[in-house]
C-alpha cells in the first residue's frame, strides 16, 4: 500500500549500527527525516548521508532528527558510520520488513536491467508521528536544502 502524506508513519524497532533497539516512538515530540538509501559507501548513498551529516546541525535547529535506513547489515552500518563520521543513527532492516511497510523496495531498472532495490526516498515524519512529506526518487545534490525548507 503506498503512503501518503497524513498517514501514521509505520511503526519500527530495528537495530542500529552499534546493535542498539531503535523505534519510531524514541522520536515522539520530534520530527523525524527517514531517509531510505539502496546502499552503504556507495557513491549517492555516501554522498546524501555525508550532506546530512553536515547539515545536521541545522536540522537539529528546527527540532528534528534523522536517521537513515538500508537493507545493510549492522556491521556494514558501523563501518560506513565510522568511515565518514556520520552522528546520526543507520537502522539495518535486512528482512525488508519496514522497507516494505514503506513501500521503497521496488523495481529498478539500470543499463537495461531489471531488478528489485531501494528507491531513494525521504520520508518527515512529525511530532505525533503522521507523515507530513514525502520525498519519491531523491536526487542527491539538493536535497538537504530541499528537507531543511520544508522542516
Amino acid at each position: 500500500m503506498k503512503l501518503k502524506v497524513g498517514d501514521k508513519a509505520p511503526d519500527f524497532s530495528l537495530s542500529d549500527a552499534f546493535g542498539n533497539i531503535v523505534s519510531l516512538k524514541n522520536f515522539k515530540g520530534k520530527k523525524l527525516v527517514l531517509y531510505f538509501y539502496p546502499k552503504d559507501d556507495t557513491p549517492g548513498c555516501t554522498k546524501e548521508s555525508c550532506l546530512f551529516r553536515d547539515n545536521l546541525a541545522r536540522v537539529k535547529s528546527k527540532g528534528a532528527e534523522i536517521v537513515g535506513m538500508s537493507a545493510d547489515s549492522v556491521k556494514s552500518h558501523a563501518k560506513f558510520a565510522e568511515k565518514y563520521e556520520l552522528p546520526f543513527t543507520l537502522l539495518s532492516d535486512e528482512s525488508k520488513e519496514i522497507i516494505n511497510a514503506y513501500d521503497v523496495w521496488q523495481q529498478k531498472s539500470f543499463m537495461g536491467k531489471k531488478y528489485m532495490g531501494i528507491v531513494r526516498t525521504t520520508f518527515i515524519i512529525d511530532e505525533k508521528g503522521t507523515i507530513a512529506h514525502i520525498f519519491e526518487n531523491v536526487k542527491v545534490a539538493n536535497h538537504t536544502e530541499e528537507v531543511l525548507e520544508l522542516l
